[in-house]
């Protein structure tokens, strides 16, 4: 995958579009490319999957309804082998649609019709976020059984290490880096995706279920806790 310095050229980065509908991931790939990413498109689902793996892009922009494979499985595979950024597109609003496309393991969604200028601004706040070989060393935090190693990008329980998306990665280290504090949504949302980021702040919800779920696979321990009306903070796993 290409390493994105935050302050270099956004040529460096690389979006695959993936989309049926030609002339839109044809104009999406132009407002790409004058935003300075290089980009390659895919109008089906086992072409996209080829292209992912190839090419190893940074980000997909990945429509859900494909021919071929839809976007859940074209996901799902690139999951299975590159930690890129994905944003999911639906053309449906009905929040089930952006739901499923999250926990096949996107990192953001958005609905048709969207504008191309706000795809563009999701794709850059995505990239500004830290890369794992830009990690600063520091030492492993540890919050009861559960480890997290910063630096390595790596998290165990009970010494069992846990497969997480990077957003998933990001949440956690967030919340484990002030345990016991509390954390709005909004906090969270411009921790992780930024503070240019715009969309529904209930995006937050939907990560933080599936990596309580990851956890709780390994140890049947509450790491994250829910505050009503306020937000989450770290548990008191033991």
């Amino acid at each position: 995958m290409a390493v994105m310095d935050p302050t270099s050229d956004l040529q460096a980065a690389h979006v695959l579009v993936v989309d049926d509908e030609t002339v839109l991931a044809g104009m999406v790939a132009n407002y790409l490319q004058r935003a300075g990413f290089r980009t390659s498109v895919a109008h089906d689902g086992i072409t996209a999957v080829e292209r992912a793996l190839a090419d190893a892009p940074d980000v997909v922009v990945l429509d859900l309804g494909l021919p071929g494979k839809d976007g859940l499985e074209v996901c799902h595979e690139i999951r299975r082998h590159s930690d890129c950024y994905i944003i999911m597109l639906t053309a449906r609003n009905e929040e089930i649609d952006k739901l499923i496309g999250l926990s096949a393991g996107a990192d953001d969604y958005m609905t048709k019709p969207f504008s191309a200028r706000e795809l563009v601004a999701r794709v850059q706040v995505l990239l500004r976020r830290p890369r794992a070989d830009r990690a600063v060393e520091e030492p492993a935090r540890t919050v009861g059984a559960l480890s997290i190693d910063v630096s390595g990008r790596r998290v165990t329980v009970e010494g069992t290490e846990v497969e997480l998306t990077r957003t998933e990665f990001d949440l956690l280290q967030v919340l484990a880096a002030r345990p016991r504090a509390a954390f709005t949504r909004r906090e969270l949302v411009d921790a992780v995706w930024g503070e240019d980021w715009v969309g529904d702040e209930h995006l937050v919800d939907v990560h933080v279920g599936h990596l309580r779920r990851k956890l709780a696979e390994i140890a049947d321990l509450a790491f994250v806790e829910t505050l009503r009306g306020v937000g989450y903070r770290m548990g008191p796993a033991r």
